[in-house]
């Protein structure tokens, strides 16, 4: 497939809209980490990088999508919906009783969904065996697993790097949404991730560093990642803006997780318009 950056871009401004309507519908939400991965997503799903069927998700030659943050599922949904694994104007009911699109994402529930994620630091590892595994079944399959910087304060993340990189998982492609937020505050206050390219390095992984809102540079990134013939797993740290293209949502520790009125909807419309 072509890149198309025209096609991708407006994909991703789809996911950022509809991801707000959700979250407005259900008075809940993590709007923040929603808008910062939408670029992501939409490469890997509108720019030929992932490779699914949404009439057939079970498919066993797709590539796997883990998405690690898994509270940033009204962008998951958004997506999947876009790509037509269900109708997106199902998306509304998003936290409703009864509804399959929970708060966080559910593999059981959902078409579309590879794991059911949001308690954090879990991701990584469960993507990792799914790696080996395709890579006993000399399945050819790509294995990517979006991150959130806070949850690589988990143990658990720094268990799977070393095994990652000591079994050779090179159909492993981890990228870390890095918005520098998360739900207590900056991270660099929280809990000091940096420096995360030497530390990951260090632990034997080839190591990326992007824009994670320049859909060209994530697109050149995952092919770069891709073609590599190191026996490495591959890691791109996709610097990115929590709340992006919403400026009053940029930046600000608050709307991690709150959803926006009446009136905050409006304005962050006219913006993404």
């Amino acid at each position: 497939m072509v890149f198309d950056k025209q096609k991708v871009e407006a994909k991703a401004k789809d996911i950022r809209v509809n991801s707000l309507k959700m979250i407005h519908a259900a008075n809940s939400g993590h709007p923040g980490g929603s808008l910062s991965i939408a670029d992501i997503l939409s490469v890997l799903y509108f720019g030929g990088q992932l490779k699914y069927d949404s009439k057939n998700p079970e498919l066993n030659e797709r590539d796997i999508l883990v998405v690690s943050k898994g509270h940033s599922s009204p962008a998951v949904y958004s997506v999947l919906g876009l790509a037509g694994f269900f109708p997106i104007e199902d998306t509304i009911s998003f936290r409703q009783f009864g509804s399959m699109f929970q708060g966080h994402i559910d593999r059981m529930r959902v078409p579309g969904v590879e794991m059911s994620t949001g308690s954090l630091g879990h991701g990584l590892s469960n993507a990792l065996g799914v790696a080996l595994g395709a890579k006993l079944d000399k399945n050819p399959k790509t294995v990517f697993v979006i991150l959130s910087d806070g949850e690589l304060q988990e143990g658990s993340n720094w268990e799977a790097f070393m095994a990652a990189a000591h079994f050779k998982a090179d159909n492993l492609i981890a990228i870390l949404d890095r918005n520098r937020i998360q739900l207590d505050g900056w991270t660099e206050t929280t809990m000091g991730l940096e420096p995360i390219k030497e530390k990951l390095e260090a632990f034997l992984w080839d190591v990326q560093e992007i824009n994670g809102h320049d859909v060209s540079a994530i697109n050149e990134a995952i092919s770069k990642a891709k073609a590599a013939k190191t026996q490495k797993p591959q890691f791109i740290i996709a610097n990115t803006v929590k709340g992006k293209g919403v400026s009053f949502m940029e930046d600000q520790v608050a709307w991690h997780g709150v959803a926006p009125s009446d009136e905050d909807l409006t304005k962050a419309l006219q913006e993404l318009s």
